[in-house]
């Protein structure tokens, strides 16, 4: 299927999405994010894509944003709804059992900065740039920024940069957590797929039970995410990849996974 605002390519068991909206910094409006939506519930129904990388296309940009010039003048209604499709479509992205990799190759300010967010695993090139500028503009982040940046990065730092507009370039994002590495920019997406293959080499379904384990377990109390865990770890049991990977160690062999 053709994309309009994206690319998507599919490597073995690795897919790469590209936000492909150069000239506008990729951002993102309407049809960016539906294009976005399409592309995960096609990663997320081919059984032979063990992991995604999200990128951004050019050298500037991941995800510069929500389009401004796109949604200035919404009203109410019309806000709401792009807010919601936001929320929805990178609630998906962090809800789906495969995990995903954020590319982080520039600016990735309001609506990127939530995207990245939105995802498992952050790497960033060295001129990438993180923010959620939205009070600056009259508004507040409506993706997801103001839950998942204080849950990630803690609340008082997230709140300093939500509401001073405040930017945090890539070694800073390091320091605080929101990113997991640094390269440079040319290194960027081989070390990504490095990664992504790696992951992809672990039983596919034992991986979507851990990645659902930390995202349930992260949101009730340690009592109640134990039972999850435990339930999780269980229902691995009942799979072939347990079998194949535990009699793989016993015969001092790889284990030879299926797709989940």
């Amino acid at each position: 299927m053709a994309y309009e605002n994206v690319i998507l390519e599919k490597e073995n068991e690795l897919a790469i999405l590209t936000i492909n909206r150069p000239k506008a910094l990729n951002a993102l409006n309407k049809d960016t994010l539906l294009d976005i939506k399409a592309v995960i519930e096609d990663i997320k129904n081919d059984p032979a894509v063990k992991v995604l990388i999200i990128t951004g296309s050019g050298e500037k940009s991941f995800v510069a944003g929500a389009d401004i010039a796109y949604m200035k003048d919404f009203n109410v209604r019309q806000a709401r709804d792009f807010a919601q499709l936001g929320q929805q479509v990178f609630r998906t992205i962090e809800l789906m059992e495969k995990p995903v990799i954020a590319a982080v190759n520039g600016f990735a300010l309001g609506g990127g900065c939530e995207l990245a967010l939105s995802c498992d695993i952050r790497l960033a090139s060295e001129n990438a740039v993180f923010g959620q500028p939205e009070v600056g503009l009259g508004v507040i982040p409506g993706y997801g920024g103001t839950q998942r940046l204080p849950r990630l990065i803690g609340e008082g730092l997230a709140k300093e940069l939500i509401f001073s507009s405040s930017n945090l370039k890539a070694y800073d994002a390091y320091r605080v957590g929101l990113v997991n590495h640094v390269y440079q920019a040319a290194e960027l997406m081989t070390e990504a797929k490095k990664l992504a293959v790696k992951i992809a080499r672990q039983a596919p379904v034992a991986v979507g039970y851990a990645k659902a384990a930390i995202g349930r377990g992260m949101q009730v109390d340690l009592d109640t995410a134990m039972q999850i865990e435990s339930d999780l770890f269980s229902m691995c049991y009942a799979t072939e990849d347990q079998r194949e990977g535990m009699n793989a160690f016993v015969e001092k062999r790889k284990p030879q996974f299926k797709a989940g």
